[in-house]
């Protein structure tokens, strides 16, 4: 039966990635016919092809009321591209930053999951701490505050493409696929997006009860590792193509879909208790994005060395979520 929910979930990343690749294809044909600029189609229109595996997931979680891997999946997301996608990008070719990203993305982003820790946090107070000094109680991240994520989404959303219809980009000579294919593979897309989703969640939390696994560390890691391969292959991509706008705004827009949209559908589904484990992985997923912010500020790109470091950080991070 372990063998059966392994071949499953393999299959179902099978289907995760190659739904969340069409769906990229279409949707950034779309967008070239309205001539958008590489940093805005990785922001928003790539973002959220590579993120849709993650809201396949977390979503099908929230319906079964795993509400572990709904949050842990988002947390374990945003460090995978946070440390490894932007790392592992910057270590084949230093990746320039623009100010834009600077000022406005990650600012977003870190204000974001914040938000959450703080919302999460309201229901650990008073403090309660096991005879080892851990957190013992935990929060919950209500419907409201769930609206609240989606709503400062939306404003997100607009201002950027308010932002693109100010600076159009023309491009001369690209290929263009037409809207009809390209809706048609938005929507093939979507399709094996959402069959996958519901693939891994079932075969991962199968696997977590058989090997007496909890749910959070599978969600952190095999899930989230999983789910965010997309933004990891399409970064890397872009970047050894020297694309690396489109591999920063990858990176970047898709944590903040993460944690505004997709943990906000999530959540108005169904609320989901925080355990004391995601509330570290929050301080830390905080913790790493600010290093990253910092990273990216001081010479406006991400070097090699830097690159390294981000990786060596994730791999920190998960041997601690693992040992714990």
């Amino acid at each position: 039966m372990m063998l059966l929910y392994i071949v499953l979930l393999i299959a179902s990343f099978v289907a995760l990635i190659k739904g969340a690749d069409i769906f990229v294809d279409g949707s950034t044909g779309i967008a070239k016919i309205f001539h958008v600029s590489g940093l805005v189609i990785g922001l928003t229109v790539v973002a959220l092809g590579t993120s849709a595996p993650e809201l396949a997931v977390s979503t099908a979680a929230a319906i079964r009321g795993s509400n572990e891997i709904a949050l842990s999946n988002v947390i374990g997301s945003n460090l995978f591209n946070a440390l490894m996608v932007l790392g592992i990008g910057a270590c084949i070719r230093s990746l320039p930053v623009e100010d834009s990203v600077i000022k406005r993305d990650f600012p977003v982003s870190i204000v974001a999951s914040v938000f959450v820790l703080i919302v999460t946090g309201i229901g650990v107070l008073p403090f309660k701490f096991t005879s080892m000094g851990m957190l013992e109680n935990t929060g919950t991240l209500v419907r409201p505050a769930a609206l609240l994520l989606l709503a400062g989404f939306v404003v997100y959303l607009a201002f950027l493409v308010i932002e693109a219809g100010k600076n159009p980009e023309q491009e001369e000579g690209s290929e263009k696929i037409s809207i009809l294919k390209s809706i048609i593979m938005i929507i093939f897309g979507i399709a094996l997006i959402v069959a996958g989703g519901q693939g891994v969640v079932f075969s991962a939390q199968n696997i977590a009860r058989s090997l007496g696994l909890s749910e959070t560390l599978i969600g952190l890691t095999v899930v989230a590792v999983g789910t965010s391969l997309p933004e990891l292959v399409t970064s890397l991509v872009a970047a050894g193509k020297g694309e690396t706008s489109l591999a920063v705004g990858n990176a970047v827009g898709s944590n903040i879909f993460n944690i505004m949209f997709i943990l906000g559908v999530s959540c108005s589904i169904h609320p989901v208790s925080a355990n004391v484990a995601s509330i570290y992985d929050l301080l830390i997923l905080i913790g790493i994005s600010l290093i990253t912010w910092i990273f990216c500020s001081t010479g406006r790109r991400l070097t090699r060395l830097e690159g390294a470091f981000m990786v060596l950080c994730y791999i920190g991070t998960m041997a601690f979520a693992i040992i714990r």
